[in-house]
């Protein structure tokens, strides 16, 4: 049975998108020369941000869309061997349309 962690706050789960093993030129690349990916499809998403009014905020990232987000940002964890991240909001930096 596989669970799914929900977010909290303005937070997101992310499923990060898996870059390319092998450069153009042919050469496969090991796991410590990759670099971290950037690109990533929303899992779930948090109730939204609370103002300081107390109003909630909602969040502009919905589940199912692909984004694109901060190099360095984010927790990664691993759950049923699948890779995972979990960001904030302010992390996101583009949704990915088409």
């Amino acid at each position: 049975m596989s669970t799914k962690p929900k977010p909290l706050g303005d937070r997101i789960l992310v499923k990060p998108l898996s870059r390319e093993e092998t450069t153009k030129s042919g050469i496969v690349l090991p796991d410590t020369a990759k670099e971290r990916p950037q690109e990533g499809i929303v899992e779930a998403v948090g109730t939204g941000r609370r103002l300081d009014s107390g109003e909630l905020q909602p969040l502009d990232v919905h589940e199912g869309q692909r984004i694109l987000f901060a190099k360095y940002s984010g927790t990664e964890f691993k759950i049923d061997n699948e890779e995972y991240l979990f960001l904030r909001e302010p992390d996101v930096l583009a949704v990915v349309e088409g």
